[in-house]
């Protein structure tokens, strides 16, 4: 039996469970793997709550899809893993499928990857969310080059932080937003050029200003809601608004006529474009290995949770504290 986290309703934190279940053998394709650590990321809020981008399926339900741990046993078909290996479960799958808040769970094979055994289970289930995001956005869909400006907001998510250090790798400039100024000083000692607390500041008007009026080429926006208006205002001529996030909760205009038709690229992306395309997951995982080798990348895990905490992490993340990863860790 496994310890296992499910919802049989939606709502709060409170409608987390931790049931024994029994994971079951893996079939063709999957594997089973020992989960050691837990990445707990926003998209399973939204999932526990019904607001997913992808709507749940069935009840109860499980949630996760990003772990470090060991492999316990592989289905048929499977390649290029051993029992006893440890690896990362990569964000690749839908929550209606899999779940890895477990202490064992069954995952798709493609999203398993081997791991050093020199890095921790706690900080290898910090890594693949967020540098796949920012890597995505950043460099396989946005293209960003050396020189450019890098406005982020909800600067001191795990995204955000990944993203800071990915500018910073490509030769960008990254300049953090954040709500108040309890973060400023962390934002900047994780390498944010300057910080613009949206609270006190004119967004726009800070961005342009430190722009010298040409507006930043590249702004990653994980708020969304009335404030998107502000951030085209502060888009570069051909620049491009990435919105990969709602945390405002709020509607999101779509600026045209009333900014006098800028001419600014506004996309959606999510992370799952990369993961589910195997050969941008290779150049992906290429990318952020050599980063995370060369030390240019170095995940921030804020706190540690164990499984039978997981409301509490849940509770902590909604509550928009952090500075960095949550992560929950699976004791044997």
């Amino acid at each position: 039996m496994s310890r296992t986290v499910r919802f049989h309703e939606f709502g709060g934190p409170e409608v987390l469970r931790v049931e024994d279940l029994d994971p079951g053998d893996p079939g063709p394709g999957e594997v089973r793997v020992r989960v050691d650590a837990i990445g707990v990321n926003r998209a399973e809020v939204l999932f526990r709550t019904g607001r997913y981008i992808e709507p749940v399926r069935h009840l109860p339900a499980r949630l996760g899809n990003e772990a470090a741990g060991v492999v316990e046993a592989l289905g048929d078909g499977v390649t290029g893993l051993r029992i006893g290996q440890p690896v990362s479960v990569v964000p690749g799958f839908s929550h209606n499928d899999y779940g890895v808040y477990a202490e064992r769970a069954l995952v798709p094979a493609p999203f398993v990857l081997p791991r050093g055994e020199d890095t921790d289970p706690v900080t290898a289930a910090a890594v693949w969310m967020p540098y796949l995001t920012a890597y995505g956005a950043m460099l396989d869909v946005g293209g960003m080059r050396p020189g450019d400006t890098a406005v982020i907001t909800a600067a001191s998510s795990s995204v955000g932080l990944a993203a800071i250090q990915t500018a910073h790798r490509i030769g960008a400039t990254p300049v953090a937003v954040t709500r108040t100024r309890a973060k400023r000083q962390q934002l900047l000692d994780a390498g944010a050029t300057e910080v613009i607390v949206s609270d006190e500041d004119d967004v726009a008007a800070r961005i342009l200003s430190l722009t010298h009026g040409k507006g930043a080429e590249f702004i990653l926006d994980a708020v969304a809601g009335p404030g998107v208006t502000d951030l085209v205002r502060a888009t570069a001529p051909d620049g491009t608004l990435f919105l990969w996030g709602a945390q405002s909760n709020a509607p999101t205009p779509y600026p045209s006529f009333d900014l006098g038709m800028p001419a600014v690229n506004i996309r959606t992306f999510t992370m799952l474009e990369i993961t589910r395309s195997a050969e941008r997951l290779r150049r992906g995982r290429a990318y952020i290995e050599s980063g995370l080798r060369l030390g240019h990348f170095e995940p921030v895990v804020d706190r540690v949770f164990e499984l039978g905490e997981v409301a509490e992490a849940h509770a902590y993340l909604e509550g928009n504290g952090q500075v960095g990863k949550v992560v929950m860790r699976v004791d044997h």
